[in-house]
């Protein structure tokens, strides 16, 4: 990489558990290792986080990606691709060291006539689409033999790579600035040792399931019909399906922001995406008249540019310290009532009540048999729905938590300490 690529707005996924996710495919053309094996050295060529590690630069204390031009992304052989959420939480219940681990793990399920490939991605690599983008071109190299171009990266740096307007209100400003102040304060930061305690037992005191469904292409085209015709997106239909199913009048959504970032390369690996609250309490009498209200709620956001992108601004006014300390204080045993604050009023660490959708639309591609998208289980969320179609075939896969561990009752002292300034010294 000719320029040194930062950890800013991705600090969040650095620190807390689960923050993995996973593409899987079917791919309809013969199995070959060696070939598997040259076609992701082709795709690590062409994007430099596939041979990146992060590192700690020693001046400032960021964090930036490290490139290693020896690194091989692993690939493990396995036999039975109906097991696959086994080997998926085998490689990664032990968490994920990012200082020394590869950011992609590849899993291969061979077949006579076909084969099916998992990507398990860590966050810092990249968000949803980049790595589906990324099992697409090696589906596309696979097939063809032909190396891809190389993408360079350039990820959001600051505030201004964003569009006018994104900052936050003077509010929120003045909450962080305090939040700031107060973890200066206390003196001191999560280790990464530290934090992988944490992480190991979080994972292991937190079981979690996959359900998945499919959608045939049939009944996809007609709900595409039904949408069109009430004037709503196929993914207003998802997330009012969820607030209907669940009960629930509150769902976060990933926003895709590649074509607002200043300076984004068209394919490069890396987090382009936002997300937003969607909040309807209405009554609706079907599900359709759910769906109606849930696309005026998701229109309204995305036309207020300070919305859409408030989550993103906070990480870039959040001490890196604090937003490293708000997962294992809020749900560990490392000491901090500014981080308790953080990761209860903002990353919803406390209730660990959320539900969230993302959907990542369709691929349509003749060698991609079908695809699965596996997301994140982040500890914020009780249910996190993951959308993936393929030749307009979809499948949905839910990561649910078995039994939710909350923490709401400690942090509400902590958050009422914390806006008391004599508590915190």
């Amino acid at each position: 990489m000719s320029e040194k690529q930062y950890i800013i707005t991705e600090r969040a996924h650095f620190m807390c558990p689960n923050m993995h996710f996973g593409i899987k495919a079917k791919i309809a053309v013969g199995y070959n290792f060696s070939k598997v094996r040259r076609t992701l050295d082709f795709l690590a060529n062409a994007h430099p986080f596939l041979k990146s590690l992060i590192k700690t630069e020693h001046t400032t204390r960021k964090l930036f990606y490290e490139y290693f031009s020896e690194m091989q992304v692993p690939i493990i052989e396995k036999q039975d691709c109906n097991l696959w959420d086994n080997d998926y939480q085998a490689l990664t219940e032990g968490g994920w060291n990012v200082f020394q681990e590869c950011l992609l793990k590849v899993v291969v399920f061979p077949a006579k006539n076909d084969f099916e490939i998992l990507f398990i991605a860590h966050h810092l690599l990249g968000d949803g689409r980049s790595i589906l983008g990324l099992m697409c071109e090696f589906t596309d190299c696979y097939v063809s033999g032909n190396a891809p171009n190389y993408i360079g990266v350039q990820l959001i740096g600051s505030i201004h790579d964003l569009p006018v307007g994104s900052d936050l209100p003077l509010i929120s400003k003045m909450i962080i600035n305090k939040a700031n102040h107060y973890w200066q304060k206390e003196k001191h930061t999560v280790n990464y040792t530290e934090y992988q305690r944490f992480e190991k037992d979080f994972i292991h005191n937190n079981p979690i399931t996959y359900e998945t469904e499919t959608w045939e292409k049939e009944k996809v085209n007609g709900l595409l019909s039904l949408c069109r015709k009430h004037g709503i997106s196929l993914n207003d239909y998802l997330v009012a399906e969820m607030m209907c199913k669940e009960q629930i009048d509150r769902v976060v959504i990933a926003v895709d922001i590649r074509e607002q970032v200043s300076g984004y390369h068209k394919g490069a690996l890396g987090n382009y995406a936002t997300a937003i609250s969607i909040k309807d309490a209405s009554k609706s009498k079907t599900l359709i008249q759910k769906a109606e209200m849930v696309a005026k709620k998701i229109k309204r956001n995305l036309n207020n540019k300070q919305r859409q992108m408030m989550i993103l601004a906070c990480y870039f006014r959040l001490h890196p310290g604090l937003i490293d300390a708000a997962a294992i204080s809020t749900m560990g045993n490392f000491k901090s009532k500014a981080g308790k604050f953080v990761g209860s009023l903002i990353l919803g660490y406390a209730k660990r009540n959320g539900y969230s959708v993302t959907n990542l639309g369709n691929v349509n591609n003749p060698y991609i048999v079908e695809g699965l998208f596996i997301p994140p289980a982040s500890p914020a969320n009780k249910k996190t729905m993951g959308v993936l179609s393929v030749n307009h075939r979809m499948k949905k896969c839910t990561v649910c938590y078995e039994n939710v561990q909350t923490f709401e009752n400690k942090s509400k002292h902590t958050m009422t300490n914390f806006v008391n300034p004599e508590s915190l010294g």
